[in-house]
């Protein structure tokens, strides 16, 4: 029996650890018969080391999405290892201290505007940069945080996710043509580095469990990784400018 995601070639962004979201997505990918590449920015040696932990070793490329020559760059260095690709995923997000925990009103300019360009704007580069190597029916997934209301701690990076949401129906508006489904998968907490770094995570996830009506354990990012692939997949056609909420339940709930 053929996997979701058989002969499919899709680029993946964001991994850190095996903890990551993207890892995961990787890993599920693979055992849907998925050919992955990934992208890793500053510690590549550990990205690599990551890579060989997958079902089938991935190979690594390095992509900054602030850096005008990594992303001009990327598709030739893609099609050295596959020759187009039929979906991305953007797990890609940071933002200065200043932006999480801290007083919101504390943050400067300089360090808003770098969280939003690296965790917003960067949907557009990325998508504009792998633009050449879709083919049509190709699927773009960004990981969201739900930006519709304002978290604890979560500040600016919040504020950066908002835009996100709004970059991502922008895309879908303009993509949809040449035929790119672009939307978001809006995860509950998931215990990765990128989460321990935010002060407050532990109060964010506290609880989250008791008041999903499906539960959740954020020690398991695998719920998560099986959507991003359902959304990669081609079971979900006509869906574009979306954010599927992959949460427990817990976003439906006025509590």
């Amino acid at each position: 029996m053929s996997g979701l995601l058989e002969g499919k070639r899709i680029l993946i962004t964001g991994v850190i650890t095996d903890a990551s979201i993207a890892f995961h997505a990787a890993r599920v990918a693979q055992e849907q018969g998925a050919e992955v590449v990934l992208t890793g920015f500053g510690r590549l040696s550990l990205v690599e080391r990551i890579a060989n932990r997958l079902p089938k070793p991935a190979p690594v490329l390095e992509l900054d999405v602030t850096n005008t020559e990594h992303l001009e760059t990327l598709p030739e260095r893609v099609r050295q290892h596959a020759g187009g690709l039929d979906g991305v995923l953007h797990s890609i997000g940071y933002a200065p201290p200043s932006c999480l925990g801290e007083p919101f009103l504390d943050a400067p300019w300089e360090d808003v505007s770098q969280g939003l360009e690296v965790s917003a704007y960067s949907l557009k580069s990325l998508s504009a940069a792998t633009l050449p190597l879709l083919s049509e029916g190709s699927s773009i997934v960004g990981m969201d945080f739900d930006a519709r209301v304002a978290w604890p701690a979560y500040n600016w990076m919040g504020v950066a996710k908002a835009a996100l949401e709004s970059t991502s129906r922008y895309l879908a508006r303009e993509l949809g043509p040449k035929g790119v489904r672009v939307n978001l998968v809006s995860a509950g907490p998931v215990r990765t580095m990128a989460a321990k770094s935010i002060p407050g995570f532990s109060e964010l996830e506290a609880g989250w469990g008791d008041r999903a009506p499906l539960g959740w354990d954020v020690n398991d990012p695998t719920p998560v990784a099986k959507s991003i692939c359902a959304v990669l997949s081609d079971w979900l056609p006509a869906t574009t400018g979306s954010m599927i909420m992959v949460d427990g339940g817990v976003h439906a709930l006025g509590i």
